[in-house]
């Protein structure tokens, strides 16, 4: 018998009477375990060997997990910083504990994602209390990293018992991605009887070539060579691309569904004036969601290009109300406020832009704009809400609108993405009447989500900007729109630290 030499010394190697590993042949016959693997594939086919193998479950931490190994996990940091201020016998500045907790980016969102999580105490607004009884020491999830870590951090074939760990802790710290759960794959070679035989009758090595190069051709000694063959049935590496990320993937369908039914994009700054953000909406100057415990304000100079006559109109709108019924607020109002520049809280800013013909817009009705942009707020985290976000904002001119045609609107564009049973409850806005709230059934939980507000623009809004016809309008939130048409159960799980790569992976965006 004549076999390639890589497959004899495969055989060779092999036992009749043991299982033996592939990385231990591969030791053995300085092969590669690769190249041990193929050729022991190739000797089953001959039925010279029998491969078997087993699954085992590994563990290994990522470096985001040993970083937390050597400086303590974010909710734990915030927690005994919390201690030190005194938080134990009543509430302390968020943003002091913040800083003696020597959190920084990313990490601060971790932390009070996960501080009320564990039970370690409470955020209300923007004050933070700690409850003096927890013992951070005894956190399953610290407790099963420091184990990984004292295992030599790999963990390789150590499942959750072995560490004698909680399982769930294992679980979460896997959501968290501070762990990496795999499975390991040991392939094993045994000797069959014709295997045996084989050996005993004596098997004489033949070189092979395994790739068909240029020099082969040149000289012409590939038509004398013996070519390995291949086994294309043979397990191979998996192989992963790049790909978009399910939240631009839904961003991009909303942008095709909306421009198909007639729409144009907008565009403007993220950091913009007061004006823009709120006054031109008929939000009074003294409402709870101007002040700095919803609105993130820069630390830069005040925006001074605003039309004096745009300001004045809008002043006038606030002060005294427009149009022959209309009755203003009455209440404090500071054109320095209306100019100093904040993250805007909704997209709706570009609506004001465009409207009022300072971003150059074809007003003209009938006119339909949008936008898909990020937004900003100061809310507390939860599964349905971020500091930062994606607004679908948008906007339709013409004569004699009614909520009929918004709610048709949303009708046709919903059910582009396969959602038939939107839900719609009358609201209160400053800036619209009628209002009203969307809301969607989750595929998965069948709870019901909002995702978005609406109305037809106020007198008091478009009176001051010049327009003279009537404006529906609404933002909706584009991240709970991926949540019921991918099943997210948490708007955490489709972006930042806490979102589930094998999810980001697979999720489908519906056409």
């Amino acid at each position: 018998m004549r076999l390639p030499e890589r497959q004899l010394a495969v055989l060779e190697a092999a036992s009749a009477t043991d299982e033996r590993t592939v990385a231990e042949i591969a030791d053995e016959t300085d092969l590669k375990p690769e190249t041990v693997a193929g050729a022991a594939f190739d000797l089953a086919d001959e039925g010279l060997v029998e491969v078997g193998s087993a699954t085992d479950e590994t563990l290994e931490l990522t470096d985001e997990g040993r970083t937390y190994v050597e400086d303590g996990l974010p909710e734990t940091r915030l927690y005994r910083a919390g201690l030190d201020a005194g938080a134990d016998a009543e509430p302390v500045s968020m943003g002091e504990v913040i800083g003696g907790a020597d959190l920084d980016g990313p990490e601060v969102d971790i932390a009070l994602a996960n501080f009320a999580r564990k039970g370690f105490g409470s955020v209300n607004g923007g004050e933070l209390s700690v409850d003096p009884d927890v013992d951070p020491d005894a956190d399953p999830e610290a407790t099963a990293l420091a184990a990984l870590a004292d295992a030599g951090g790999e963990g390789e074939g150590l499942d959750a018992e072995a560490l004698d760990v909680d399982e769930a802790a294992i679980d979460q710290l896997d959501s968290r991605g501070l762990v990496a759960v795999g499975e390991s794959v040991t392939r094993t070679v045994r000797l069959t009887d014709d295997g045996v035989d084989a050996l005993m009758t004596g098997v004489e090595a033949t070189e092979t070539v395994g790739a068909l190069t240029p020099e082969l051709l040149a000289s012409g000694e590939w038509r004398d060579a013996e070519f390995a063959e291949y086994n294309v049935e043979a397990d191979a590496e998996t192989a992963r691309g790049g790909r978009k990320h399910v939240l631009r993937r839904t961003a991009d369908r909303v942008k095709d569904v909306l421009v198909g039914m007639g729409f144009q994009e907008m565009e403007g700054p993220h950091a913009d004036a007061d004006f823009w953000i709120n006054d031109c909406l008929f939000m009074p100057q003294d409402h709870p969601a101007r002040t700095h415990w919803d609105r993130f304000a820069l630390d830069v100079d005040r925006m001074e290009s605003i039309p004096d006559e745009l300001m004045a109109r809008v002043e006038a709108a606030h002060r005294d109300g427009w149009g022959v019924d209309g009755d203003g607020y009455h209440s404090p109002w500071s054109a320095d406020f209306a100019r100093e520049v904040a993250l805007r809280g909704h997209t709706t800013s570009l609506s004001m832009r465009y409207l009022s013909g300072i971003a150059g817009a074809e007003l003209e009705p009938p006119q339909r704009y949008f936008s898909v942009e990020k937004v900003y707020r100061n809310d507390t985290l939860d599964p349905t809400h971020l500091l930062e976000f994606f607004q679908i904002e948008g906007w339709v001119m013409a004569e004699d609108l009614s909520v009929r045609d918004l709610m048709g609107t949303f009708e046709e564009f919903y059910r582009q993405f396969g959602i038939t049973d939107i839900r719609f409850k009358p609201h209160y806005n400053p800036y619209t009447e009628p209002s009203f709230e969307l809301f969607g059934e989750h595929p998965e939980t069948g709870e019901e989500i909002e995702i978005g507000n609406s109305g037809v623009f106020r007198e008091e809004v478009t009176g001051p900007l010049g327009v003279d016809c009537d404006v529906m309008a609404w933002g909706l939130a584009l991240e709970r729109l991926a949540m019921l048409t991918t099943g997210a159960e948490d708007i955490r799980d489709l972006h930042g630290t806490l979102a589930d790569i094998d999810f980001l992976r697979n999720a489908e965006v519906s056409y």
